[in-house]
């Protein structure tokens, strides 16, 4: 999607009626909802972890029904919004995450759900800006993306600050009861080799598949050579 469309006021339940209404392709329907096309196609299967009511944007005059016909007639047109929604001044709720950081919530959520269990569901959701049907979801693994999920620290994803983070593990521990000298040394040593251990694999991982990329552009190039010198491949 341009960074420069605007999108609908309620993207998801105007995609749910886009789909259950018109012939648009999931493609023309996540581009003008500011979507993840795998989002529109768990609505059209029904596998989205929460249902959502449709929104008729012909009705809310941000699309007309002209502009519908000319996506139906041909797949590659790009929708354009009529009437942009006044963006209003949110003063309570979940925090806003810009539609870019928006695929990454899940595995955020999935990191505080392994490494923080002391935390609550509304803990969760008022840190991350997510809803208590998105966590359970994740925590029961019924969500329609859990096998593309993968634990991630919030603060490396940019959904919270390290500050946030850290006060909201500090509330929950208080409230479930846990203090901080009761968690013993050797859990910490443990956890930070763990962590160690990983960034040690990701970088030789990360090795190894450079050496691999270099080694078939070394092929290629000599491959590309010998045909160039009109030599048959063997």
């Amino acid at each position: 999607m341009s960074q420069n469309q605007a999108t609908p006021l309620m993207p998801h339940a105007t995609a749910s009626w886009l789909v259950d209404n018109t012939g648009l392709t999931f493609e023309q329907i996540a581009e003008f909802c500011g979507l993840h096309i795998l989002e529109v196609q768990a609505m059209a299967d029904d596998l989205a972890g929460a249902k959502y009511t449709g929104r008729d944007p012909v009705r809310s005059g941000e699309l007309t029904h002209d502009e519908i016909e000319k996506g139906q007639a041909d797949s590659t047109y790009k929708l354009k919004i009529q009437k942009v929604p006044v963006q209003i001044q949110r003063t309570k709720g979940p925090r806003y995450t810009p539609v870019s950081k928006r695929q990454d919530k899940p595995d955020g959520i999935a990191w505080i759900l392994r490494n923080h269990p002391e935390m609550s569901d509304a803990q969760i959701g008022k840190l991350i800006g997510t809803t208590r049907n998105t966590i359970g979801a994740i925590r029961e693994r019924s969500h329609w993306n859990i096998q593309n999920i993968n634990p991630k620290d919030p603060v490396t994803l940019g959904l919270c600050s390290q500050r946030e983070l850290d006060s909201a593990v500090a509330k929950a521990a208080k409230k479930a009861g846990i203090e901080a000298d009761a968690i013993p040394d050797s859990k910490l040593v443990d956890d930070k080799q763990a962590l160690i251990d990983e960034l040690k694999k990701e970088r030789e991982d990360a090795a190894r598949a450079a050496v691999t990329a270099a080694q078939e552009a070394e092929a290629e190039a000599w491959l590309a050579a010998r045909r160039a010198e009109g030599i048959p491949e063997e």
